[in-house]
């Protein structure tokens, strides 16, 4: 069982920058693929991007060259750095955990950004 905790959303102004966590109760060397989705009001929740166990990074075409995934391994920490932030990343962002043998998914509580225009 691996316990996901999102924190540091909030609200900012548009083309300002936000970075949120999620907290990992396991070491995050053992997660295969770690990701952040969002949800909207009214719409399906989306990938924002991934990094996998390795390192590599993937991004939504709608936040390439805007968001940037990182972590701490130590901390056990993922983070997504959000710059130029626009309404339309207005969301609750949810971080993701795939541990690929056994079909293992989780998901955190979710964390509310808001971008006013």
């Amino acid at each position: 069982q691996v316990q996901l905790v999102e924190s540091g959303g909030g609200l900012v102004q548009a083309g300002g920058s936000l970075r949120i966590s999620c907290a990992a109760s396991t070491n995050i060397f053992s997660i295969d693929v770690m990701g952040w989705y969002r949800q909207a009001p009214g719409k399906q929740r989306e990938l924002v991007g991934t990094i996998s166990r390795m390192g590599r990074t993937n991004y939504a075409d709608s936040v390439k060259g805007r968001f940037t995934i990182s972590r701490d391994i130590a901390e056990k920490t993922m983070y997504l750095q959000m710059n130029s932030l626009k309404p339309e990343d207005t969301a609750v962002y949810f971080c993701n955990a795939v541990i690929v043998r056994g079909d293992y998914v989780y998901w955190g509580q979710g964390t509310q950004v808001t971008v006013s225009s």
